[in-house]
C-alpha cells in the first residue's frame, strides 16, 4: 500500500491538472461566446434604432405633409368663404333693388289708380301695371337666378379641387 499512495497521488495531481485545463478551456471558450454574442446583440440594437429613426423620420414627413395638406384645406375654405359672403351680399342687395323697385312701381300704380274716373280706366290702369311687374318680377328672378348659379360654382370649384387632391392624395402609395 505504501506504492500506491505515490501513484494515487500522482493520478489525482493529474486529475486536478486535467480539470484546470478543462475549466480554463471552458472559461476562454465561455469568454468567447460571451464577446461573440455581445458583437451579435450590438449589431442587433444598432439596427433597431436605424430602423426606429427611419420609422420616426417616416411619421414626422408624413405628419409635415399632413399638416401642409390642411392648411390649404383651411385656406381653401377661407377662400370659399369669403366668397360666399360676398356673392350673398351682392344677391342680397340685388333682392332689396328688386323689391324697392316693385314697391315703387306699386305705389306709381296707386297714384295712377287714385285718379281715375271710370271703372275702364281703372281695369286698364290695373292691367298695365301688373303686367309691367310681372315682366320686372320675371326678369330680374332670372338674373338673381343666374347670379345663384355663378356663386355655388365659384364656391364649389375650390372645394371640388381640394377633395379632387385629397382623393389623389389617399390613393397614393404611402412609399412614393
Amino acid at each position: 500500500m505504501a506504492n500506491e499512495a505515490p501513484k494515487i497521488a500522482r493520478i489525482a495531481s493529474e486529475t486536478v491538472s486535467t480539470a484546470t485545463a478543462a475549466a480554463d478551456t471552458a472559461a476562454t471558450q465561455a469568454t468567447k461566446i460571451s464577446d461573440v454574442g455581445t458583437t451579435q446583440i450590438r449589431t442587433a440594437v444598432e439596427r433597431s434604432m436605424e430602423q426606429a429613426s427611419k420609422a420616426a423620420e417616416g411619421t414626422m414627413k408624413a405628419a409635415q405633409d399632413f399638416a401642409e395638406f390642411s392648411r390649404g384645406n383651411v385656406e381653401t375654405l377661407t377662400q370659399v368663404a369669403q366668397t360666399w359672403m360676398t356673392g350673398s351680399q351682392e344677391i342680397s342687395r340685388q333682392a332689396f333693388a328688386l323689391m324697392q323697385g316693385l314697391t315703387e312701381h306699386a305705389l306709381e300704380g296707386a297714384r295712377a289708380l287714385s285718379g281715375v274716373k271710370s271703372l275702364k280706366e281703372a281695369a286698364e290702369i290695373q292691367a298695365t301695371y301688373a303686367r309691367g311687374g310681372m315682366e320686372k318680377v320675371l326678369s330680374e328672378t332670372a338674373k338673381l337666378q343666374e347670379a345663384s348659379f355663378r356663386l355655388v360654382e365659384q364656391v364649389a370649384t375650390p372645394v371640388t379641387q381640394r377633395v379632387s387632391q385629397a382623393v389623389e392624395r389617399a390613393t397614393k402609395p404611402l412609399a412614393a
